[in-house]
């Protein structure tokens, strides 16, 4: 009779478990309502795995943890799937709160996750859509050739120099025909540097390519349109932002936007002390780095006037135009998810926004 009353207070217990994710194996740790540890296991870094110990019936989950990482949207995917209450969780955070562990183990921090959920000392963050994870991947292979690109350009330029050789003010089309005259009368230099050029003509090809992928997604996307009204937002920041944002309504409040893109001042506050710092540059870099572009462009290249850049001139004249860059990319974020959630356009004068 009290077996059968154990049973039953078991399957009527909340539980929950913590997972440490690392490319071949995940620690689970599964903890009852009182913070017992009533399992440990070690399993390959696989969905099904990781199935097969958490569709236990004998627990009945509350909530399950694993950490933001490389794997994370993957099997975070396949444990929803299944209808369990998986969070993922901030990896600052995490890091932060398991920091107090005197002995750092998978099996520790699977401990220490588990328990994070139990009394709720979590920070989760949104997992992307399928889809916005195959739009990511593009806007960061982009990105990613571009910067060899720039890296073969600028180790041609310090090599060649020191023989002389002063590539100097040159476009992109014309850089390899400079660098091909520079050393035509260098037979062994030219052996060097032709490898160089290949895979930069290769390079230039691919990244091509990649832009009119990205070009043609932001042409067949109805919510991109709409962003690229604003000024100095082109298809590539509007791609990145619709990719980076991914629900817009996970965000209550657009104002919210700035600060998780680290586009808003960290503060030091303590006793008398209260010091407004720098950005926090916490969140998406590259979305804040291309919020910071569209703000530049905005101001430094955009011809035509608006109730928004005037009052970003007024920022620039009184606190400088560094200040003034960041804090139109700080408006721009709010600006664009207010767009985006109001099927609306940019609105250029102040009247026409105000309505």
């Amino acid at each position: 009779m009290g077996g059968l009353k154990h049973q039953k207070e078991k399957r009527s217990m909340d539980y929950f478990a913590g997972l440490d994710v690392s490319l071949k194996s995940t620690s689970v740790c599964i903890v009852d309502g009182t913070g017992k540890i009533v399992r440990e296991v070690k399993v390959a870094s696989e969905p099904e795995a990781l199935l097969t110990v958490l569709r236990d019936s004998a627990y009945r989950f509350k909530r399950i943890g694993l950490e933001a990482g490389p794997l994370s949207q993957w099997l975070f995917s396949a444990l929803a799937e299944a209808d369990l209450p998986v969070i993922c969780v901030e990896t600052r955070h995490m890091r932060a709160v398991l920091k107090a562990q005197i002995n750092k183990t998978d099996r520790n921090d699977a401990r220490g996750i588990a328990q994070m959920m139990r009394v709720g000392l979590y920070r989760p963050v949104h997992v992307k859509t399928l889809r916005s994870q195959k739009l990511r991947m593009l806007l960061t292979h982009r990105k990613l050739l571009q910067a060899k690109v720039i890296a073969v350009d600028n180790d041609l330029r310090a090599t060649l120099r020191n023989f002389g050789l002063k590539v100097g003010m040159v476009g992109t089309i014309k850089f390899e025909a400079r660098v091909k005259e520079l050393v035509e009368n260098f037979p062994d230099l030219m052996a060097s540097v032709e490898p160089l050029l290949v895979v930069r003509r290769v390079l230039r090809e691919q990244i091509s390519i990649l832009h009119r992928r990205v070009l043609a997604a932001a042409r067949n996307d109805e919510v991109c349109h709409r962003l690229m009204t604003v000024p100095g937002v082109g298809p590539v920041v509007a791609l990145t932002y619709r990719a980076t944002v991914d629900v817009p309504a996970r965000f209550r409040k657009s104002k919210s936007v700035g600060a998780v893109f680290g586009l808003t001042p960290a503060r030091d506050q303590s006793g008398e002390r209260d010091r407004p710092g720098a950005i926090s540059r916490c969140g998406d870099e590259m979305m804040r780095t291309a919020l910071y572009e569209a703000a530049q462009v905005m101001l430094l290249r955009s011809a035509k006037w608006s109730w928004l850049k005037a009052w970003a001139m007024k920022i620039a004249r009184h606190r400088g135009m560094k200040k003034a860059i960041v804090a139109l990319a700080r408006r721009l974020a709010v600006i664009m998810h207010r767009i985006w959630t109001d099927g609306t356009e940019f609105r250029w004068t102040r009247e026409a926004a105000a309505v």
